[in-house]
């Protein structure tokens, strides 16, 4: 694409150099610049771009965007804007060919569930003859293509890429896991969604947002960018039963879809069973209700049943379509994902990392077990250290006996991270602490007896795990899996 053209629209720019050079793509970082592309000198919350111009143009960039002329550099075109963050999301859309509005586009915020939730929404998708890409937490699915994901929602240059891979693939639906980090990062900024999606709110993230308000103030962004879309037929599908849900909802001027389970909403589900081989609902709609049957465990999963068929309704589907296919989800990857062994154990491991997730985990678990809970767990390092005692207090309060051991320490002492976490009980001499995950995973088998539940919680579908100097290789269905084959 002509420099002239990708600029053409875009006010507050002045440009010093040729308009005529051709751009053969758009970068934020210089280590993967390459040949022909714009460089964007942006500051981010840790360094500063303008400091690798110099990197981008060794590497091949053509053009750089800053917000100040730099009367040294050669043979390179210069835009300079006072707004660089700001015009990074509409080059890319304009780069792209606002890929967005070529797709049905789902978004989902909330604390809890935004993974199960867009698994089960692109499971209905490509079973109804659509065909849908998913961004989140797992992976990023373009096609028949799958990468694993570096982060839940990636960076905004990087979104608009996959849209248009996504499109380039044959997909007419996209389904995006969108982060309170990445609304207020801007990432998404210039992605117009069709339908966004509210699960829940709890503790998480005070160590970036400072407070619950300002924490739900980021994730209300999804539904104020919602009213900004140029879409035709958008919807808000928010959990009806959250006592954030009207901050959620706040300025949001589209028709809105609630689900929920305690309080009258526009679908709900009641009547609810549920035991080891899954769970049963009357589910009500517009004066239907209708029995649903699906092998995924637990009342969590129920709302999380209710958002995805919220959207597919907002996609144009009947119930009567969708009824089949739940008989038949798949469970997703680290969510209650278990464990097979020949030792009589119920061993699940799940990505719960917060201590309203692990409570609702544990809850689950509480109604199908037979003899006792051996729960494993942790707390990442350098994140809201004010969650780790409740973590505590949340996997003591629904377990017969807790280990605690590292989870993602990062750069902080693990050693110190679970002595914050020990803090929270209330019977400490009931729990033990083994740092070494291996071990803590191998001890809590060991002590189990066939019938016992041992839930290993924190890291879920991860497949590495982060210390200070070194990531290592680590996946607890594997590690669980190879001690009970030991055993």
């Amino acid at each position: 694409m002509k420099l002239k053209k990708l600029i053409k629209d875009l006010p507050d720019i002045t440009l010093k150099g040729s308009k005529e050079i051709e751009i053969t793509g758009i970068c934020a970082n210089s280590k993967y610049v390459c040949p022909g592309n714009l460089f964007i000198a942006k500051k981010g919350l840790t360094t500063d771009g303008h400091y690798y111009i110099s990197e981008a143009i060794s590497g091949g960039a053509v053009a750089v965007l800053t917000d100040i002329y730099d009367p040294s550099l050669k043979n390179v075109a210069q835009l300079i804007s006072p707004k660089v963050a700001h015009l990074e999301s509409h080059l890319a859309k304009i780069y792209y060919g606002s890929p967005s509005d070529q797709l049905f586009m789902t978004g989902i915020t909330g604390t809890n569930g935004k993974t199960t939730v867009s698994f089960l929404i692109k499971y209905l998708l490509d079973h109804l003859k659509f065909s849908a890409g998913l961004i989140g937490t797992i992976e990023y699915i373009i096609g028949k293509h799958r990468y694993q994901a570096t982060r839940t929602t990636p960076d905004v240059l990087s979104n608009h890429k996959l849209l248009k891979e996504m499109i380039l693939q044959g997909c007419t639906d996209a389904v995006m896991e969108v982060t309170s980090h990445a609304l207020t990062q801007g990432r998404v900024d210039e992605i117009d969604y069709d339908v966004a999606i509210f699960t829940n709110l709890t503790l998480d993230h005070l160590d970036y947002h400072g407070s619950m308000e300002e924490y739900c103030k980021a994730k209300n962004q999804l539904f104020r960018k919602l009213s900004d879309s140029k879409k035709k037929h958008k919807m808000a599908i928010v959990n009806h039963d959250s006592p954030w849900v009207e901050a959620i909802i706040q300025g949001c001027t589209t028709p809105i879809m609630t689900y929920g389970i305690d309080n009258k909403s526009d679908l709900m589900a009641t009547d609810i069973s549920f035991d080891a081989q899954g769970t049963r609902f009357l589910l009500c709609y517009k004066g239907q209700i209708v029995p649903c049957e699906t092998p995924l465990i637990g009342r969590f999963n129920v709302y999380n049943i209710l958002a995805a068929i919220g959207a597919l309704i907002a996609r144009g589907k009947d119930l009567k379509d969708l009824l089949p296919l739940l008989k038949q989800l798949p469970s997703v990857p680290g969510r209650l994902e278990k464990v097979n062994n020949s030792l009589g154990i119920h061993i699940y491991v799940d990505f719960a990392h917060s201590d309203d997730s692990l409570l609702n985990v544990l809850k689950t678990l509480q109604e199908v077990k037979q003899k006792k809970i051996i729960t494993v767990f942790g707390c990442g390092g350098d994140r809201d250290r004010t969650k780790r005692p409740k973590m505590a207090q949340a996997a003591e309060s629904l377990s017969d006996s807790c280990i605690v051991t590292s989870d993602n320490p990062r750069s902080e002492d693990p050693i110190k991270i679970c002595e914050e976490i020990q803090a929270g009980f209330k019977n400490p001499s009931r729990h033990k602490v083994e740092v070494d995950r291996k071990k803590a995973i191998a001890l809590a088998i060991e002590q189990a007896e066939p019938g016992d539940i041992v839930l290993i919680a924190g890291k879920g579908h991860e497949t590495y795990q982060i210390f200070a100097h070194k990531t290592i290789e680590f996946d607890d269905r594997r590690i669980a899996y190879q001690i009970c084959q030991e055993g």
